[in-house]
């Protein structure tokens, strides 16, 4: 058996194929605002076979680069909000603007 056809029947690399395509589906910056499914560990699946290694380590630069960019926009966010609750808070209350003369 060559050693290609053993590692396509290799349960493991199977799962580990199925699931690092998952989170690089989830990790994509078209994949947009997270569903809330949430992400579990998978179970059953032994050690990351050698050769998927290069795989997952490209996966957790992205995802760490996806990481700090969704923290770049939430703290933009932020100061943006801060700033209309500034403008906001200057304004005065205004009362009625009408007088009815007729009560």
């Amino acid at each position: 058996m060559s050693p290609e056809t053993s590692a396509s029947n290799d349960p493991d690399r199977t799962g580990w194929e199925a699931v690092l395509d998952q989170l690089e589906r989830d990790a994509a910056p078209t994949a947009g605002p997270a569903t809330g499914s949430g992400w579990s560990e998978p179970s059953g699946l032994g050690p990351i076979p050698r050769e998927l290694v290069g795989r997952a380590s490209r996966l957790l630069a992205a995802q760490r680069d996806r990481i700090t960019a969704l923290e770049v926009g939430r703290r933009s966010a932020g100061e943006h909000l801060g700033a209309l609750r500034a403008v906001d808070a200057t304004r005065e209350p205004r009362g009625s603007v009408y007088l009815d003369a007729s009560a």
